[in-house]
């Protein structure tokens, strides 16, 4: 009786894991299963290997309970074998990314992008850091957290600086990132750490910022505090060891549109209440997965469904789309592009189940074609929303090449 209720169990683990698997190389893109899509894939589909040896972990301990004993139990241990096996092919595929990496940059408009003085072997992602996926912070790294970037003592002006313990020398250039989370969710801490303590063991400043989150706040709250926490880097960085004078910003999602709407609206008087006179330019932006276009339009971001404008006219713009188009269009990064843009890297994953990668595709394409400045355009194959978060291969690979991308910005400027 045992045996066979395990062997039923292991039947359903097995359906379970190939389920998942295939979830991860053929995510659903349609709402409201893109958002399941996600929740169930994104996480093992980034860990590829952790979730084979995992599945046939879990199968081998019910085959020792006596799953195998009937005919369910041998089903279910074939086909988790075979989606470990699709895991396993993932895994491998990951190896293309570091050269997927070094092609986008390379065709940047108006031309390559490089760093040949730069050692861009990994300092903090090294393999072992890899083989542990969570991204523990370690004593190389220092973290001084809940900076107060406003003064008014509200929970959510706080920011975080993060440099190498032993500190950088005066004159660090400056990363400030800004969480995602659809503007009502998330955290400084919680996205972006390899890339952010890779730049830090580096020599870089980096700077993490927390922004009013909806529905308690309306837009344009979150870009308005954004703006104001870059007020704060250029007044106050160089207690920390920043320099100012090449700061860049980067985010990933809705973090990734508001890095970009920052680094394209500099300066805007409407977003910037009482600091007006107040130098919110950037130097180079690089987002990740960002929503790019805030209206829904078919060709972009509404091929998944309605369900994210539904979402900013209930809790983030407060406003109908219908009867206020403007006010989302002025918050859409690709209505705003100009020719005096900063250089952008901009990063997607082609399996992302919530910002349609078009959204990025014509985002880059609008660059392009308006602004003088370099543009890079990466998007990774088998990668779902919020890639970076762990320590992968993947995220080793961005975090690399986010390196590239900067100091050969920096090199340019430099001249």
């Amino acid at each position: 009786m045992f045996d066979g209720a395990m062997s039923w169990v292991l039947l359903v683990f097995g359906v379970l894991v190939v389920a998942g698997a295939v979830n991860v190389i053929i995510p659903v893109r349609r709402e409201p299963y893109s958002v399941i899509s996600f929740a169930f894939g994104g996480g093992f589909g980034e860990v590829p290997l952790h979730s084979a040896l995992a599945a046939l972990a879990v199968a081998g301990l019910l085959a020792g309970f006596g799953g195998l004993g009937q005919w369910p139990g041998l089903l279910g241990a074939t086909l988790t074998a075979a989606g470990a096996a699709l895991f396993v092919w993932l895994a491998v595929q990951v190896r293309h990314v570091p050269s997927l990496v070094d092609a986008a940059l390379d065709s940047a408009t108006p031309g390559p992008i490089a760093a040949p003085d730069i050692d861009l072997s990994p300092v903090w992602l090294t393999w072992w850091r890899l083989a542990v996926a969570i991204p523990f912070r370690g004593r190389t790294i220092r973290r001084q957290r809940d900076i107060d970037y406003w003064g008014d003592g509200i929970r959510r002006h706080r920011l975080d600086v993060i440099t190498a313990t032993d500190g950088p020398a005066e004159g660090a250039p400056v990363m400030v990132w800004i969480h995602g989370g659809a503007w009502v969710i998330g955290d400084k801490r919680e996205q972006a750490a390899p890339m952010l303590y890779e730049l830090a063991r580096r020599g870089w400043v980096c700077v993490a910022i927390n922004y009013r989150l909806s529905p308690a706040a309306t837009w344009p709250d979150h870009i308005i505090d954004c703006k104001r926490a870059l007020v704060w880097v250029r007044e106050h960085i160089s207690e920390y060891g920043g320099d100012p004078s090449f700061l860049a910003v980067s985010g990933g999602s809705a973090g990734g549109h508001l890095a970009a709407l920052v680094a394209l609206t500099p300066g805007e008087p409407q977003w910037q209440p009482g600091f007006e006179e107040a130098d919110t330019s950037v130097d180079a932006c690089i987002p990740f997965y960002g929503v790019h276009d805030m209206t829904g339009e078919p060709e972009a971001s509404g091929r998944y469904g309605p369900g994210m404008v539904e979402m900013l006219e209930r809790r983030v713009m407060k406003v109908s789309m219908r009867e206020h188009r403007d006010v989302f269009e002025q918050a859409s990064p690709d209505r705003r592009i100009t020719s005096d843009t900063p250089p952008f890297f901009v990063i997607q994953g082609a399996n992302d189940t919530l910002v349609a990668p078009e959204v990025a595709r014509r985002f880059v394409e609008r660059l392009r074609a308006t602004s003088s400045a370099a543009v890079a355009y990466l998007e990774l194959p088998w990668t779902q929303h919020a890639f970076e978060v762990m320590a992968t291969p993947k995220a080793r690979a961005t975090a690399l090449g986010a390196v590239r991308f900067l100091e050969g910005i920096r090199a340019r400027t430099s001249r």
